[in-house]
Order: C-alpha cells, then sequence, then structure tokens
C-alpha cells in the first residue's frame, strides 16, 4: 500500500481554508467576481507598417494658480505734520484746476508740474487748518450756511442753482461746503496771526499823504503777477535756483508766450491758476516794491526779475487808469434796528420782530425809541444814528439794501453776518474826501500793502517750520 501524499492533503486544506476566510470577509459582490474566471485578454498583432504610439510624457503636477496682481487703490503722497495727503485728495484738486483753467482758456502746464504746484499750495493750507484748530478756531453749520448763502447771492444765482452747476463741475456739494469752512478758517488764522500785528503809525501816513505819487490819488494798476518762492534761511544754491527758475519764466514771456500759461506753469502765487491776475490795484495799496516798478511801467510792459524777502517776482502792467484830482464819494446818512439771532432767538423770530417794528414805524412811531428799546447794537444808544457813511463802510448785504433806498424810507428787514437789520436812509450828499478821510484811506492803504506782504512771509515760514514729507514720485 503506497503512503499517502501528505504534501497534497495539505495544499487542499489550505485552499479550503481560505476560501472559507474570503467568505467571510468580502462583500457578496467582490466574492461573486472572484469566483468568475478570468478571461484571457487577446493581444493583436501590430503591423509593422502602423506607427507605434509615441511615449506619453510623465504626468505633470497641478499649476499652482497665478497670483492677482495687486490694485492700487489710493496712496499717501505727502505727510504734514500728524496727517496725510493722498494721491485722490491730489487728483481731485489737480482735475478741478484743468477745469477751471479750461474755462478761463488758457492751457494747462504740463501735468507733473500742476502736480507739483498744487501739491505745495495743498500742504501749505494743511499747515495753516493744523494750526487753526490747535487754536481753536472753528466755523459752526449755522455760520458757514450764511456764507454759501452769500455766495450764491453774489452771484445772483439761488442755493439750487449754485448745487446744479456744483453738479455739473463734478464737484460734490459736501466737499464744496467744507472747503469754504476752510477758507473761513483760514482767512481768520490770517487776521489773528499777519494782520492784527500790523502797526501803522502816524509818520507813515504822513509820509504817504505827503508823496503825491503815492497819495491817494495815485493811479490805479492793472497787473498780472508770478511769484517763485525761496524758502527760507535758502542755501545759496537753492537761491540760485530759485533765481534761474524765475529767469527761465521770463525768458518764456519775452518769447511771446502767453502770461497766463507761463504764470500757471512757473508761479507760486495764490492768484497763479487765475493767470496770476491780480486785478485792479490803487498804487497806494500794492507793495512799495511792486508800486517803484509799475510807475515808469506802460501798459503791456513786463518788470525784470524783483527780490523781495519771499522770492523772485515778475510784473505785467495790462493797463492804467489816472486817479488825480479830488475823489467825491456819495455818503449816506442812516440808521438801523439790528436784532440777532441766537440760541434762543431763531431767525424767523428776529425777522418777524423786525417786521412789528416797521409796521408800528409805518404808524408812525418814532425810530430813534424804537432803536434805543429794542436794538442790539452799539448805536442803540444814538437812537440807530450810523451817522455819515461812505462806500465800503458797511458789509455788502448791508449797503446793497442801503442803496436801494430814498431817503425818508424804511428797508424790509435784511439779513446780514451781524444778524437782521432794519435800515432807514435819512439824507445823501457827494463829498469831497475829508482830511480824516483822506487819513482813514492812507491808513488803509498801508495797512494792505503791509499785509500782503507780510502774509506771504507768515506762510513761507509756517511751511518751512510743518514737518513735511513728499512721496509724489514714489510708485
Amino acid at each position: 500500500m503506497a503512503a499517502p501524499n501528505y504534501m497534497f492533503l495539505n495544499n487542499i486544506f489550505l485552499a479550503v481554508r481560505t476560501t472559507i476566510v474570503l467568505a467571510l470577509v468580502l462583500p457578496a459582490a467582490a466574492w461573486a467576481q472572484l469566483r468568475q474566471p478570468s478571461q484571457p485578454q487577446s493581444v493583436q498583432p501590430q503591423s509593422p507598417l502602423q506607427p507605434q504610439p509615441e511615449p506619453q510624457p510623465p504626468a505633470q503636477p497641478p499649476a499652482k494658480p497665478k497670483p492677482r496682481p495687486i490694485v492700487t487703490l489710493d496712496r499717501i503722497i505727502a505727510v504734514v505734520n500728524d496727517e496725510v495727503i493722498t494721491r485722490n485728495d491730489l487728483t481731485e484738486r489737480v482735475n478741478r484746476a484743468v477745469s477751471q483753467l479750461a474755462r478761463q482758456g488758457t492751457p494747462p502746464p504740463a501735468r507733473p508740474v500742476l502736480e507739483r504746484q498744487l501739491l505745495e499750495r495743498m500742504i501749505a493750507d494743511r499747515a495753516q487748518i493744523q494750526l487753526a484748530k490747535d487754536n481753536g478756531l472753528r466755523v459752526d453749520d449755522v455760520e458757514l450756511d450764511r456764507a454759501i448763502s452769500r455766495i450764491a447771492e453774489d452771484n445772483k444765482i439761488s442755493l439750487t442753482q449754485l448745487r446744479a452747476a456744483l453738479d455739473k463741475d463734478g464737484v460734490p456739494f459736501t466737499k464744496f461746503r467744507e472747503d469754504i469752512r476752510d477758507q473761513i478758517i483760514m482767512a481768520r488764522l490770517r487776521e489773528r496771526e499777519v494782520d492784527d500785528k500790523i502797526v501803522i503809525t502816524e509818520s507813515e501816513i504822513d509820509n504817504l499823504l505827503a508823496n503825491p505819487q503815492q497819495s491817494a490819488g495815485a493811479d490805479e494798476f492793472n497787473v498780472s503777477h508770478i511769484l517763485v518762492r525761496v524758502p527760507e534761511n535758502a542755501r545759496p544754491d537753492q537761491t540760485q535756483e530759485r533765481q534761474e527758475r524765475a529767469e527761465q519764466a521770463l525768458a518764456q514771456l519775452k518769447s511771446g508766450s502767453d502770461f497766463r500759461q507761463v504764470a500757471a506753469t512757473f508761479s507760486e502765487s495764490p492768484d497763479a491758476l487765475q493767470g496770476g491776475d491780480m486785478g485792479w490795484r490803487d498804487g497806494d495799496r500794492l507793495p512799495t516794491l511792486f508800486f517803484e516798478a509799475l510807475r515808469n511801467m506802460k501798459g503791456g510792459e513786463l518788470s525784470g526779475v524783483l527780490r523781495s524777502p519771499n522770492g523772485f517776482h515778475i510784473l505785467k502792467l495790462n493797463d492804467r487808469r489816472g486817479g488825480q484830482g479830488p475823489v467825491m464819494v456819495q455818503q449816506t446818512s442812516a440808521r438801523h434796528i439790528l436784532i440777532k439771532a441766537s440760541e434762543l432767538i431763531s431767525d424767523n423770530e428776529a425777522r418777524n420782530r423786525l417786521r412789528n417794528l416797521k409796521e408800528r414805524l409805518e404808524n408812525k412811531a418814532d425810530f430813534t425809541q424804537l432803536a434805543r428799546a429794542n436794538s442790539e447794537d452799539t448805536s442803540a444808544a444814538k437812537g440807530g444814528d450810523l451817522g455819515w457813511l461812505s462806500p465800503g463802510d458797511t458789509v455788502p448785504e448791508f449797503e446793497r439794501a442801503m442803496n436801494a433806498l430814498s431817503p425818508g424810507q424804511i428797508s424790509e428787514p435784511v439779513r446780514s453776518p451781524f444778524g437782521w437789520h432794519l435800515i432807514q436812509v435819512v439824507e445823501r450828499r457827494s463829498s469831497d474826501m475829508s482830511k480824516e478821510r483822506r487819513r482813514l484811506t492812507a491808513r488803509q492803504a498801508l495797512r494792505e500793502r503791509k499785509s500782503e506782504t507780510a502774509y506771504e512771509e507768515w506762510v513761507r515760514q509756517l511751511r518751512d517750520r510743518a514737518y513735511v514729507e513728499i512721496r509724489l514720485e514714489e510708485r
């Protein structure tokens, strides 16, 4: 008897055990698939004439997404003390300046030149506004609304028409309001820091009146002006560079270039974007440096480059007219009653009170008594009497209403920056300027002359003292 084949039996046992384990572990579908006999794969013989498939390159890893380009919405182009000026701020200012020049028919300078000019002006303005805030100068909304109403009235348009005009020029009304607020603040700052510190002596008045060339009867000049500023404590090379810039401007003017365009390109004066136009100025109200240059010039002529503490100047005399002989002035004797609006009395209440007073005056009430009892002006003690008034003695709103009245006539309530007025014209006369009046005019002329020069010097010093960092060239 042959010996059993244990190796064969062992192989069968292993196969059966493996089958049982798979049946217990695999799901039914997988188990059925394993039980199916495998189909032999047919291999197609390849003809030697058929093209061989090209080998496929290895799979590349997925490409990384491209980073999105960085879009700059705005950036800082200047730092003034602890505040910044952005590119959008400057762009808005430049666009407005270009529109203004276009309305004047003046070709604008190259945009980089205009940007630099306006940025310097924005820096000077920002430094002034900061100083005003530090000193507590404010303009409330009520006062601002009155100022805007006066602007509309002076232009003979309504507030609605003013808004429409601003919209047409692309200027938001809120931005316009804040610009006017800043202008009022800077005007008050100038009064306090510059104008109030100007001293006019009696000897200066005597000297002005004794000089017939500079007295109140001197000629009037229509002048255009270019200013190239020189920094305070400038080095010799800086001064030389500034003088060369002024000489370059003069050379362009002499070659026939338009003064307005050259002023917009070179001048750093506040009137640069108006083509440097200073308008008509009395000789005694011009800085002495200007008057001495203009007095011997003819219409259309240019001055040379003039040097002052503020920088280099170029003048063009557009026209001149004589002012010799006696100056006859129409004077008005007037009186008024003033009611001021306040937290306790609204505008409407103040106006209605004056309407009631006017009704009483029309019924033969005495003006002097009503003024003493009701007026909130220092003239109340004199029955509202303002004495003889010459042109320019009162604010424009008051003067316009007064000039429209006949002697004896009483106005409707008139609003001015001081409040609401009831005005009566008593009498009118034409008079040559009295000695006192001529001295007052001389004092005002000297003050204006000194004020302009002192203000330019003060702004230059304020700009030089401020911490300023310019990043205009950065990209």
